[in-house]
Parts: structure tokens; sequence; C-alpha cells
């Protein structure tokens, strides 16, 4: 996967008028160049995604503003490190309010409770575990001010307190679609459930773009979520297959399905497989013995 940067940070990006972009310079095989910050609308505009805590980009944030504009609203995805730490000292400093749908645990679901409870912790792009919103958005509730609507649309899966936020046809997608590549589902935070069936729920909207909390925009919507979702079901079928031989561990099926996968990606890519493997053990398709987690041995029922 590409890392190296190519887009400039700090600098303002007019995506089409009402809609800017600027890129946080936090690259990384999990970021890709950065995360993308938004400004949506004209006048008072709503701040999608501050990203990571860094100062220098929020005061890039603010040089994109025009004169007499402000940031009125600052609205965040999802609760990882690399979205929401700028939301809260910059909401302190500008005296507005920060919209989610509630702290990185909101809406995980049951068989996502029980494992945390045992212990079981996620890897991957790092919990922001002190972000608390001042307003929490529920699914489907409409956010409107001047010339700008958002629609909040609950989509856990990456994370369980995901949000995309809808402008008419215009998707901003956080990390559960992205164009660069597919997104890490590492439970407990992460539920591929869940994840599926938001996948699922988007591609049955007609969007004209989507714009991600990483890389460029995707110009063909239904061809990506076609595609995730497809990927996905490949990936479900190749655990089975491998199953179909013989049971086997985490670490086993990691290496066998994603043998051309660098080496230093691989410890992501067990999460996407425990994710698998307990979807798979909701639906009573694989069993774990003696129970679902990291070091289970796992095999067809």
């Amino acid at each position: 996967m590409k890392t190296d940067n190519t887009l400039p940070y700090g600098l303002c990006e007019t995506l089409v008028p009402g809609l800017r972009r600027v890129l946080a310079p936090n690259p990384s095989p999990m970021t890709f160049h950065g995360t993308n910050s938004y400004l949506v609308g004209t006048g008072d505009v709503a701040l999608i995604d501050p990203g990571p805590d860094n100062a220098a980009h929020g005061a890039a944030l603010l040089a994109a503003l025009q004169k007499g504009e402000r940031i009125s609203h600052i609205l965040v995805t999802h609760a990882h490190i690399d979205h929401s730490p700028l939301a809260r000292s910059m909401a302190e400093a500008l005296g507005v309010k920060v919209y989610a749908f509630g702290p990185a645990s909101a809406g995980r679901s049951q068989q996502m409770q029980v494992l945390a409870a045992t212990g079981l912790v996620a890897g991957g792009e790092g919990i922001d575990a002190d972000f608390r919103p001042d307003v929490r958005l529920s699914d489907g509730e409409a956010l409107a001010h001047g010339d700008w609507h958002l629609t909040a649309l609950h989509t856990p899966g990456h994370l369980s307190n995901h949000l995309c936020f809808a402008a008419g046809d215009i998707l901003f997608s956080g990390d559960h679609v992205m164009g660069w590549a597919s997104s890490l589902v590492s439970p407990p935070d992460g539920d591929m459930a869940d994840y599926m069936a938001a996948l699922h729920r988007l591609a049955a909207r007609d969007w004209s773009v989507i714009h991600s909390g990483h890389g460029p925009a995707i110009p063909d919507p239904a061809a990506r979520l076609a595609f995730l979702i497809r990927h996905r079901n490949e990936r479900e079928a190749a655990i089975l297959a491998r199953l179909a031989l013989a049971p086997a561990t985490i670490p086993a099926l990691t290496q066998t399905l994603y043998a051309e996968t660098p080496p230093a990606l691989h410890p992501a890519a067990a999460r996407n497989v425990l994710a698998h493997l307990l979807d798979l053990v909701g639906r009573g398709r694989v069993i774990a013995t003696p129970e679902p987690g990291l070091t289970a041995l796992y095999s067809l029922s």
C-alpha cells in the first residue's frame, strides 16, 4: 500500500462550491496520506472530522475559512485517534459543540460487549477513550444550519460509534468506505456482522460521490460498495474453505489467506480474520474451542 505523501498538508482544497478539504499530516499504513477533514457549507460551516491532536492542522482548518466565516458545528464520524482528538480543543476554543453518535463504545453489539468484558482489546488505529460528544446524534437525525444540511447514518462495524453523514446524494463515509483500502474491522470495537449490514444499507442508496476519511473521493460509489461487499464475501468463503480441510488457529488462517500481504500488516489482517470468525460463530457456521477469541481453535460446525 502506498503511504508516501503526494498532497499538500495544511492547504485547503475546494472540491466543489461549499465543500473544502484539508489533509492532516498523519500519514501511516493505516491512514494512507493522512486524515481528511471537511468544511461543509459557507458562512457558518460544519467541520467533519477535525482529526488528530495536531495544533498545526487545527490552525490550517481555521486558515481555510474565508473572511466572515466561522466553524459553527464540529461533527465526528468515530472515536479513533486519527479522527476525533482535535475536536475537543477546537470546540472549546471556538465556543461550539461536538456532535457524534457517542463515546467509542457506544453502539457495541451484545457479542462484542461480552468479548470486551473478557479482556479482549482491539488493535489498529487506536481508540480515543476520552472522546465524549456534547450532542449525541441518533441514526437518521438531521442537522442543518445556514446553507448546509447533513443527516447522520449510524454505520457500525469499523467502530461501534461510527457515523456517516449524508448531504443529499453526497456521502461522507469516514472509515467505513474508502477507495484506497478496505476498512479494518477489529473486535471488540469492530464488528463484521454490523459492518456488512451497514455496507448493504449504504449500497441501497444512489450516491453521486463518496468522500472518505482517507484518500481521494470515490467517483463511482455503487461499484466501490459492490466491490467491498464482494471482497468480504470472498474472504469469508476462503476461511470456510480452509476450515473444511482442518480446524485452524487465527495465525494459521492469516498466514494462508494473507500470504501476499506484507508481514508487517499481518497483525491487522489477523484482526479481520477474527472479525470474520466471530461473525461465523454468531451465525452458527463455525465453532470456537474453548471459546471465541484470538487463541481459539476454529472448526466448521
